[in-house]
């Protein structure tokens, strides 16, 4: 399957889900931590100095990331700092993707001015495995990383017998538990949340257009799981080939056997500004429904037949900052997955702060139930799998409107 990634959308080969003690003591520590990554989490999204910089403070290079060292020949330097390893194609199709995540990675220590951490890329493109293996032999106690869901066993298989945890950026929930925690978007949370903010807009018939294969089977699942919950009824879902005769057949079967208030086309902008004329067509009253792959693509606002649509998503507005660093650092934009990046290396910075170098990663700080706020706004895991707040936005004829905020906590 591909998922589509963007910078502020290109394809990324891989199958991530989208196609496109009890003490008062340490309790007392546990609570500080979170309101502490919460405080940091808003200095950094305002800029502080030391920060993300504003103005000329703003370095006019940026922190290459560096291959893994020959194990065993590690600087002497270096007891005194963690070992992260990050773990993303930086060679093959999906180089640039890969890079951009290392660069945002390396940012986030140079804009905290964290100098107990030290992140070493390991390329993932032929063998996810070897990358895993010698990243361990480094001494490198956590994992940041893989980018894509197919590489996780591979990593897994290396990583647990040694004991060192791994915070992947896949978006597949199926990967997550047993050390392995899935920090990527999950798809059945944009879904949910936009379904339920429709059935408190009077919604509570859905009908769906979703694509064949694994992200159309887990959007379709996702609806159900929130009809049940919630309620509601899913009147219709009809699935599609990803082209024109198939996606036309789909919707007219969808007409034909839907009794519904709202469609919602599961998938990127490239089909939905392709389905939502077909749609107007024939139904003019409909509330058109998206997914957290419209987010950041600006056919979406330029397509008619989708004014009025709603779809939820984490926050761009952070994401913006970062974007705007970095294009004066490295002279490009970073592509949106790469917040994913720079949001673990700040979990990781508040962790090690009662982290002692050279021990185990202490991986029961990562189910603080507070939860965490990064670039891309509140999150917390739940089961090894990343729990987000979405805002929901609508498609007007000037852009993207917010109609409901996100969260900005689990409280």
């Amino acid at each position: 399957m591909n998922t589509r990634v963007a910078p502020i959308a290109a394809p990324v080969s891989g199958k991530n889900v989208s196609d496109t003690d009890g003490s008062g003591k340490n309790a007392n520590r546990r609570r500080a931590l979170r309101l502490g990554v919460m405080g940091f989490g808003a200095l950094v999204l305002a800029g502080c100095k030391g920060i993300i910089p504003d103005g000329g403070n703003v370095p006019t290079t940026g922190p290459a990331p560096v291959e893994g060292p020959v194990a065993g020949q590690l600087p002497d330097v270096d007891e005194a700092r963690h070992r992260i390893a990050l773990l993303a194609p930086m060679s093959g199709e999906n180089a640039a993707v890969g890079q951009s995540m290392a660069n945002a990675a390396n940012m986030a220590l140079l804009d905290t001015n964290t100098a107990n951490i030290r992140i070493t890329s390991y390329d993932t493109a032929r063998d996810p495995a070897g990358a895993a293996r010698r990243a361990i032999a480094d001494g490198n106690r956590l994992i940041l990383g893989p980018l894509l869901g197919d590489n996780v066993d591979a990593v897994k298989g290396v990583a647990k017998p040694a004991r060192v945890p791994i915070i992947s950026f896949s978006n597949d929930s199926e990967v997550a538990g047993d050390g392995v925690y899935v920090m990527g978007q999950i798809p059945a949370q944009s879904i949910e949340r936009t379904m339920i903010f429709a059935q408190q807009n009077g919604i509570s018939r859905f009908g769906a257009l979703v694509p064949s294969g694994e992200y159309g089977k887990r959007a379709s699942d996702a609806m159900l799981a929130t009809a049940r919950r919630t309620g509601t009824r899913i009147a219709a879902i009809e699935t599609y080939n990803r082209d024109n005769n198939s996606l036309t057949s789909a919707v007219r079967r969808l007409q034909e056997n839907g009794d519904y208030q709202a469609i919602l086309i599961a998938d990127g902008a490239r089909i939905a500004v392709r389905a939502g004329p077909l749609i107007r067509d024939a139904d003019k009253m409909a509330k058109i429904l998206g997914t957290e792959l419209w987010s950041g693509d600006a056919q979406i606002a330029q397509t008619p037949a989708l004014r009025g649509a709603w779809f939820s998503a984490v926050s761009d507005a952070r994401f913006q900052r970062l974007s705007d660093s970095y294009k004066s650092r490295f002279g490009s934009a970073p592509y949106r997955v790469s917040a994913l990046g720079y949001d673990a290396v700040l979990l990781t910075i508040r962790i090690a702060r009662d982290w002692q170098p050279g021990t185990a990663f202490p991986v029961s700080e990562l189910n603080d139930r507070g939860g965490f706020l990064g670039l891309d706004g509140a999150f917390r895991f739940n089961d090894g799998v990343v729990q987000r707040a979405f805002e929901v936005r609508e498609v007007t004829v000037n852009g993207m409107k917010v109609v409901s905020p996100a969260p900005t906590s689990f409280d």
